[in-house]
């Protein structure tokens, strides 16, 4: 299933769950990836974002927020800083996990073995 298929399934669910913040995040997201579409459209391509630009999209969005949650913490904001960081949460489920230290080390090892 493609990334763009889990985000509009993960706001449908949002939506019978009736979680306003999730549901909120989602429709960010997807505003957000229909502009990238249009701004990508040519004259003879019509080919919507793939999962490569959606998650640069994705990163994109979770460094705004980041950037915004440590301006509302300097500004004594924590109520707000809070809201960001639970997007950046929401945003970053859609996410591939990223590999830890102990994991990159492994990695290295086990390439340099071979």
């Amino acid at each position: 299933m493609s990334l763009r298929q889990q985000l509009n399934d993960a706001m449908k669910e949002a939506m019978k769950a009736k979680d306003a913040k999730r549901l909120a995040t989602l429709r960010l997201v997807l505003a957000a990836l229909k502009d990238k579409d249009i701004a990508a459209r040519t004259e003879t391509s019509r080919d919507l974002l793939g999962d490569d630009e959606i998650l640069s999209l994705l990163a994109k969005m979770i460094k705004q927020r980041d950037e915004s949650a440590t301006a509302f913490d300097a500004g004594n904001r924590p109520e707000l800083a809070a809201g960001e960081r639970e997007e950046i949460a929401i945003i970053r489920s859609f996410m591939p996990a990223q590999m830890d230290e102990a994991g990159v080390q492994q990695a290295a090892q086990t390439i340099i073995a071979e």
